[in-house]
């Protein structure tokens, strides 16, 4: 795979043999997510499954944020509480999971939790930022917060490579969870929303009333569900700048070992050569397209089928013939279950042996599905054109569907 922290294709090696921990970023609650959070969310699922079909025990954890600034004003813009606008859309991001074939929280390996599980693990991980003088407490407009002073721990910005000299000696805060676009926030960034006379969403905790910031609730939920050492964590491209430092700097701050020593980071989904926005009304959910005639395996296909590094470009145009390509791949499939030879030449036999091993060589190329999906497909048209001559029998058809079966345990779009 190719390791974001290294800039090199790796081999992977789990830390515990074949047990393997994997931690992805999953949506903020604050609205549903588009098709292009769901092609993260999809290769980082291929991950676990390829990982699983190679004889891993996986161990998956994907963060729900509920408790941030976007869901406190996202709440009030509409009118709702905070619990009612989380649950509506992690409801959506449920449904749309199983639309997709997306592990779940149904599958023991793969565990969805909301980061305001983690209330108590963010605190206790502050109360050590503290102790060991990487953070401190600061009054903003009557807010008792604290924050992470990044000049503070070395290394700081290893997995986006910032040129920590440039770095302002002068003291800045940034006192909001997120900001706008991907420049860096040249400063301390905040860990700890203190309490203010009026706030509505707001905890009990060792080090006070408030609540956590964005900026610390991955790092909390991995080190409660995980522990404080995992082998791979995944995100998009946006993650790369800011919050994945971030994450590395709290827990490797707080205890002391490395967090993971695999990142992998996906690419942007366009449409119409045009980032994803409101504005431009080109924001599509998967309802949107199944509501045109498509099926979650076609949209599964169509967003796993470009490789997860690559900007992946939608049109209704590229989505119809991804879709066109594995309809026939299927009905190919179709027909081999009906022959009925009683013999296999050598020829056949040589290509249903190949099947998984062609597959496997390109999955092993930092998860190539395209070339693996397309050197598949080859395979099983010359099938197609062996059994249409007779020369594939039965029990040779059923040992292809086999493989095939045991392929789809990865991609989820064949059966």
């Amino acid at each position: 795979m190719f390791n974001t922290l290294t800039d090199e294709i790796e081999i992977f090696r789990s830390i515990e043999g074949k047990r393997s921990k994997l931690f992805s970023c999953g949506p903020s609650l604050y609205r549903r997510p588009h098709i292009g959070n769901y092609r993260t969310f999809l290769y980082e699922d291929i991950l676990q499954r390829y990982l699983e079909y190679l004889g891993y025990e996986v161990v998956r954890l994907i963060s729900l944020t509920d408790i941030e600034d976007k869901t406190i004003l996202e709440s009030r813009e509409k009118g709702l509480s905070l619990r009612d606008l989380v649950e509506k859309n992690r409801r959506i991001f449920s449904e749309d999971s199983e639309l997709l074939k997306m592990r779940t929280p149904t599958y023991k390996a793969c565990m969805m939790v909301c980061t305001s599980t983690a209330i108590e693990e963010a605190a206790k991980l502050i109360r050590k930022l503290l102790e060991k003088e990487y953070a401190y407490y600061f009054n903003h407009k009557g807010r008792l917060n604290v924050y992470f002073d990044p000049l503070k721990f070395q290394g700081f910005g290893k997995l986006s490579k910032l040129d920590m000299s440039n770095w302002p000696r002068k003291k800045r805060r940034f006192h909001r969870d997120t900001y706008p676009g991907t420049p860096w926030n040249q400063g301390d960034f905040i860990l700890w929303h203190g309490y203010k006379e009026g706030d509505v969403d707001f905890w009990e905790t060792e080090i006070g009333k408030g609540r956590p910031a964005w900026n610390i609730q991955d790092a909390a939920t991995i080190t409660k569900y995980l522990g404080s050492t995992i082998d791979v964590a995944c995100g998009g491209i946006d993650n790369l700048t800011r919050h994945h430092d971030y994450t590395i700097a709290i827990v490797e701050s707080a205890s002391g070992k490395n967090l993971a020593p695999y990142w992998l980071h996906g690419q942007h989904l366009f449409v119409n050569g045009e980032k994803m926005s409101k504005s431009k009304g080109n924001v599509y959910y998967p309802e949107d397209l199944t509501k045109i005639g498509y099926t979650g395996e076609q949209i599964r296909f169509f967003l796993i089928y470009a490789h997860y590094r690559k900007r992946l470009n939608f049109t209704f145009e590229k989505l119809k013939n991804t879709s066109k390509k594995l309809d026939a791949f299927r009905n190919i499939i179709q027909d081999l279950g009906k022959a009925r030879s009683k013999e296999t030449s050598i020829r056949a036999m040589k290509l249903v042996n190949s099947l998984r091993q062609t597959f496997e060589k390109h999955m092993n190329r930092d998860l190539a599905v395209k070339d693996a999906f397309d050197s598949t497909f080859s395979i099983v048209s010359k099938l197609d054109i062996l059994n249409k001559k007779g020369k594939l029998s039965h029990e040779s058809a059923c040992l292809t569907l086999s493989n095939l079966r045991r392929i789809n345990d990865v991609l989820q779009v064949v059966f």
